[in-house]
């Protein structure tokens, strides 16, 4: 096929390959600890690290994850300080973090301000070899970490103080999750945009629970599910010309709507 021809195209197809086999183990666990905000309160707080970046004249990318780094363990202090009321804590962070990228923006000039709307909205022709690599890597530790602890954050995830109990690190295992759902949304910005980022996190893995009852059950059709629609969103965004994460975002919408009324 034609796309198939161009350097940024393969470049998202793959990029869209990797995001696909980590975004529903990630998705899964946000939806069972109840943190399905917290993908959208990172995606705002990342907007800062972009805003940040251009302004200081470095790399967006780097500072995106150091921001998003810092912010991860905030949240969790925060959430452990609300323990009854963790919503404040995301209410907090979100509008706090699109308040710093705002006045960021007004103090970049118009150039900085079209790269901040590629991030915003998410354009096929920003991913960069680099990323695509840095992606590699982050899937391939995401895996690792999910075969190693996937039964330690099983106990945290449904019982935080049969965990503790056990003498599992509740809180450091709490803040690496945060991080590690941080920096994949730093690195899948350029692709689906700040504003959708969490639906690629969350609606693999709603479409996915419907469909199986076992743990690895859900995660094995989150990963088929969010292939499916990664591809075909990226298909429909090359030949209609919209935005590659609307264009994704619709097509799992579709596909959760189907499952919904024939599940």
């Amino acid at each position: 096929m034609e796309m198939f021809l161009y350097g940024f195209m393969q470049r998202a197809f793959q990029a869209s390959v990797l995001i696909s086999l980590i975004a529903p183990m990630l998705g899964l666990f946000l939806i069972l600890r109840r943190q399905s905000l917290m993908a959208d309160t990172l995606s705002h707080v990342s907007l800062a690290g972009v805003a940040l970046g251009l302004l200081l004249g470095y790399d967006p990318t780097w500072m995106n994850i150091l921001v998003v780094v810092v912010v991860a363990g905030i949240l969790e202090y925060l959430r452990k300080v609300y323990r009854t009321y963790s919503e404040i804590s995301i209410a907090i962070l979100m509008s706090g973090g699109m308040a710093v990228a705002l006045v960021l923006m007004g103090l970049n000039d118009s150039g900085a301000t079209v790269s901040i709307q590629q991030f915003l909205f998410g354009s096929i022709v920003t991913i960069s070899v680099q990323q695509v690599w840095m992606l590699l890597v982050l899937t391939l530790l995401i895996i690792i970490l999910y075969s190693v602890f996937r039964k330690a954050m099983y106990t945290l995830t449904f019982d935080e103080e049969t965990a503790y109990t056990a003498g599992l690190p509740i809180q450091f295992m709490s803040v690496m999750f945060n991080i590690l759902t941080g920096v994949t949304i730093a690195l899948i910005m350029p692709i689906v945009g700040a504003l959708l980022v969490s639906a690629i996190l969350i609606l693999p893995a709603a479409i996915s629970i419907r469909l199986s009852k076992s743990f690895n059950g859900v995660i094995f059709i989150g990963i088929v599910v969010a292939l499916f629609g990664m591809i075909m969103g990226l298909v429909g965004s090359y030949y209609l010309g919209t935005p590659p994460g609307a264009t994704i975002t619709l097509i799992y919408i579709a596909v959760f709507s189907v499952i919904a009324v024939f599940k």
